[in-house]
């Protein structure tokens, strides 16, 4: 019975990763037990549950009906190992996390060092990347990302909304002044990154004001941005969460404070049908409550 459970896990981590290397890799496996034991279970079964090929492995239809199958089991038999084992156990074992790079410093990675002060068997490895971040292809746990998700394969925990709102140092609006209206920003410097040159605000009346940004200064980097207007070289838009603890301390203030841009999700994306283990959970929790915190720094 055991031995089934163990082949069944292997079976749905090949059929998540679609490649037998990869699964081996995730499970800590070797490569040739991966496919012993899956051998074994289409053996025991008399069915060929995947085709596999030199880059990828592709289910059967039988495989395909199994594996609706064996996501309910495993899940029952995980949340039955829980139950038992909660009363006792803590957080342990290796959690492989994703973030952009800006939220990641600012809230993850100190997240990130409590956690592991206050659990003695638990290890994080963080991946910082502002380009879209592949939890399969990267063999991550649980990834954060900014904005609305599409993929049917990933469960989506939104963990806070978040609006970018314009800010800029407390010299430079000595300076220059504070802009009373998002039309007066064409007057200003203002600093530019990503792709987008256009800036969509929301105001107190749900009015839309859609402008039109030209930059001398212009980066693909939201961090490098926010650097500059800390040095007070102009006005920026930035997530509220990325600003909050300069806002908080006086390095930036906050420009235009009745108009921000549309909301966007901050969602933390894992796999379907995989187990959410004590680590994760925790981490989930963990990180929902200090994103709150940022936002409610703004109040203050």
């Amino acid at each position: 019975m055991l031995n089934d459970l163990v082949d069944l896990r292997i079976f749905a981590r090949v059929a998540l990763h679609g490649s037998l290397t990869a699964a081996a890799r995730d499970l800590g496996l070797a490569l040739n037990v991966v496919s012993k034991r899956l051998a074994a279970l289409e053996q025991r079964t008399s069915t060929v549950l995947i085709v596999r090929s030199t880059r990828k492995s592709h289910l059967t239809m039988e495989g395909k009906a199994l594996l609706e199958r064996v996501q309910r089991i495993l899940v029952e038999v995980d949340e039955a190992e829980t139950l038992l084992a909660e009363g006792r156990a803590e957080p342990h074992g290796l959690l492989r996390i994703g973030a952009p790079a800006a939220l990641g410093r600012r809230i993850v990675r100190p997240l990130c060092g409590e956690l592991t002060r206050q659990w003695p068997n638990l290890a994080i490895d963080l991946s910082l990347s502002d380009r879209v971040s592949s939890l399969i292809d990267e063999s991550l746990d649980v990834v954060i990302r900014i904005g609305s998700v599409t993929d049917s394969s990933m469960i989506a925990r939104k963990l806070v909304d978040s609006h970018r709102i314009i800010v800029a140092s407390p010299d430079y609006i000595s300076r220059r002044g504070m802009p009373k209206t998002p039309y007066e920003l064409s007057g200003h410097d203002l600093l530019l990154y990503g792709r987008t040159a256009r800036w969509a605000l929301h105001g107190p009346r749900q009015e839309l004001a859609d402008i039109s940004v030209t930059s001398r200064l212009h980066t693909n980097s939201g961090d490098v941005a926010h650097e500059w207007a800390r040095d007070g070289l102009g006005i920026t838009l930035k997530s509220e969460i990325d600003v909050a603890g300069d806002l908080f301390s006086g390095r930036l203030v906050h420009v235009l404070p009745d108009w921000k841009s549309d909301a966007a999700p901050v969602c933390a994306l894992y796999p379907a049908g995989r187990h959410v283990s004590l680590r994760l959970r925790v981490f989930l929790d963990a990180v929902t409550g200090r994103l709150r915190l940022a936002q409610g720094a703004l109040e203050i």
